[in-house]
């Protein structure tokens, strides 16, 4: 069942004027100031002037009077659009091949097929959340059975993600505002005049008085918002996307059929690519079918490709879930990543020498929905900071961890507390209780003392961990510490810890 993702972006003027100047102050109140002829009103405030009592609609003047400190910005609704614009296509190539622009301060997309690769809907959304904060942008994540009550969730909600179970739009949606049905401003002022006041009031109104009064609108983003008509996203597309399509006279449906025009489709891409100097990254097939919904699958690469048959191939080992309904009227192939890949000459010898491409099975594991990578050592002597996680395709780090101590093969996301029994300052544990097991300890090493990297937290100072590396009576090696030195209590808790594991 399609799933709908809307993503209400409230403070992008704001967030937008903080991210081109680092420089503003992350408590100074901002406000941006439209204008109309001689008037001039707040159309947007960030937390701190909605904090001081600035609002939306607010004439300039009473919000400076209110609020000395005030920032005040001219609006810019053509650098805002563009901003929207650049964050929807950095959506697109992250989340869903079905992504587009919503109204001046939204996205919306079809994330049918995508979540379970993003581990759930709950993960997905606050993935989503967590993302978008990371690029010092706020959200308001919500996920629902359509666009209309995804978009009306959205907006509605304080917290930053809301999950409408599916088939739940009624109950969601039937306390909401009017407002939030995407309706002219005009016909919301209209219908509170008239005391309708909620989603629900306006849904439980005999349809033809409306009709009749306010014409066919209403009763279409009715049918939209409970899943009664068709409401297809558009994907957004640029010049820059390099797009190539099929449309049909007579409907398709058979397999054999799809995936002869997927072929040929992939053909026409690469010609392209190749004409322009890419390689493609990130590539998507759209399904356009006779009803109006639309169907998406993606396919990726670990690094830029030009090969057609390995391409098609990634494609029409996914086509089968294609349902193509009362049939395809159209597809489309669209490169959402390409980069510059150029022909490199190979070179002859007398010998020659073997060399095992892995990047067609990292492919095959990564259009799963399964993460592949490698881990590249980072110049750090705290365990969990020198590791890093890289393209399996990346070039060859020159950084190589230095140590004169064996480190473990595995090591734990975070150290696990444990129970130990150790004579302090210095000595080594001779038994611990470790996820509710108890080991008696036969052998140990150590202590290896690692100290805190105070120039990057002040907290760090005096902090130090003393690791040992000890074996249980089931042969059974792990690499324990206890945090501070065991004397001074400013330099850790001196609780114990697994932190790896031994071969």
């Amino acid at each position: 069942m399609t799933r709908v993702v809307s993503i209400y972006l409230p403070d992008l003027p704001t967030d937008r004027i903080r991210r081109a100047d680092p420089s503003i102050p992350p408590e100074q109140a901002i406000a941006v100031i439209a204008r109309s002829g001689s008037k001039r009103w707040v159309s947007a405030a960030d937390a701190a002037a909605r904090k001081a009592g600035v609002h939306v609609g607010m004439p300039a003047a009473k919000a400076q009077a209110l609020f000395r400190g005030l920032m005040l910005i001219d609006a810019d609704p053509s650098t805002d659009a563009a901003a929207l614009e650049r964050i929807t296509l950095w959506a697109l190539t992250l989340y869903s091949p079905i992504v587009a622009v919503d109204g001046i301060d939204g996205i919306v997309m079809d994330t049918e097929g995508a979540d379970h690769l993003q581990g759930g809907e709950l993960a997905m959304v606050t993935k989503i959340a967590n993302q978008f904060l990371a690029k010092k942008l706020t959200p308001r994540v919500a996920i629902a059975d359509t666009w209309g009550a995804a978009h009306a969730c959205a907006r509605a909600i304080s917290r930053e993600t809301v999950i409408v179970p599916s088939g739940e739009t009624v109950r969601a949606v039937d306390k909401l505002p009017i407002s939030l049905l995407r309706l002219p401003g005009k016909v919301v002022s209209d219908l509170r005049t008239l005391g309708f006041q909620t989603i629900g009031e306006l849904a439980n109104t005999p349809r033809a008085p409306l009709t009749l009064r306010f014409g066919p609108e209403i009763g279409r983003r009715l049918d939209q918002i409970f899943g009664r008509s068709c409401e297809p996203i558009d994907p957004i597309r640029t010049a820059e996307l390099v797009e190539v399509s099929r449309a049909f006279a007579e409907p398709i449906g058979a397999a054999d059929t799809i995936n002869k025009y997927v072929g040929r489709l992939v053909v026409q891409l690469i010609g392209e690519l190749q004409r322009r100097g890419l390689g493609v990254r990130r590539a998507d097939l759209i399904v356009e079918k006779v009803d109006g919904m639309r169907q998406a699958i993606r396919a990726g690469t670990v690094k830029p490709v030009r090969d057609v048959a390995w391409l098609t191939k990634l494609f029409r080992d996914r086509t089968e879930k294609i349902e193509p309904g009362f049939g395809i009227e159209k597809l489309t192939l669209v490169a959402v990543m390409a980069e510059p890949l150029e022909e490199r000459q190979k070179f002859s010898s007398l010998v020659e020498e073997e060399v095992k491409d892995v990047t067609p099975l990292i492919d095959i594991y990564g259009n799963r929905g399964q993460r592949v990578y490698r881990v590249a050592p980072v110049a750090s002597d705290v365990p969990e900071r020198s590791v890093q996680r890289i393209s399996p395709a990346a070039d060859p780090v020159e950084v190589t961890w230095v140590s004169h101590w064996r480190r473990p093969v595995r090591l734990l996301a975070r150290p696990e507390l444990i129970e130990a029994i150790a004579l302090l300052p210095d000595r080594p544990p001779v038994s611990i209780t470790w996820r509710g097991k108890r080991r008696k300890v036969k052998r140990a090493d150590g202590p290896e003392r690692i100290f805190g990297e105070w120039w990057r937290r002040d907290a760090e100072m005096e902090a130090v961990r003393d690791y040992f590396v000890i074996e249980d009576e089931a042969g059974e090696r792990l690499w324990v510490f206890r945090s501070g030195d065991g004397i001074d209590p400013e330099t850790g808790s001196h609780r114990w810890f697994v932190h790896g594991i031994f071969a």
